[in-house]
């Protein structure tokens, strides 16, 4: 994996709204970003009884290292509000590390690649439009490799919406 990819997700509020902020933070904090996927409004994975989101992904530039960043995309995640609620609750923002370079990282606080993600379409289906060429430092397969064995059938609905 070349890159530093991270997923923002909201499905409260004004969640374009709380994607731009979120964004907008990152930036204020020193990261870079390099380029963005398109914006997709994505059924809750994990727990049904709750709104939609809207997803994207960064791809980012940073000098920090992994558990900083995190720290950072904490930091960010609180300053907009988010209260944690138990997993795969509601969310006003929501920011996950994807994927580091080529780091494989299992710590109490941290694991990178993210596990989840083959086994959800939301987010393979954005890095799939953005790295689909890219392999999990793990699986070594491609994006595209991972969203055609993805078993996830969750709909993932690609929005007009703009950053």
């Amino acid at each position: 994996m070349n890159g530093i990819y991270i997923l923002l997700g909201s499905n409260m509020g004004n969640r374009l709204e709380y994607l731009r902020e979120a964004e907008y933070a990152l930036i204020e904090e020193g990261i870079q970003v390099i380029d963005e996927s398109s914006i997709y409004e994505t059924e809750p994975w994990g727990k049904k009884d709750q709104d939609w989101f809207l997803n994207v992904v960064l791809q980012i530039e940073t000098v920090q290292k992994p558990s900083n960043l995190l720290k950072l995309a904490l930091k960010v995640e609180e300053r907009l509000g988010r209260i944690r609620k138990g997993k795969w609750g509601e969310r006003c923002i929501d920011i996950d590390i994807l994927y580091y370079h080529d780091i494989v990282l299992q710590s109490d606080e941290l694991v990178i690649p993210h596990p989840g993600i083959p086994q959800r379409k939301f987010t393979l289906v954005l890095l799939a439009e953005m790295c689909p060429l890219e392999t999990h430092p793990i699986t070594m397969q491609t994006q595209i490799e991972l969203l055609a064995e993805c078993t996830d059938e969750l709909d993932c609905r690609l929005t007009d919406y703009k950053l």
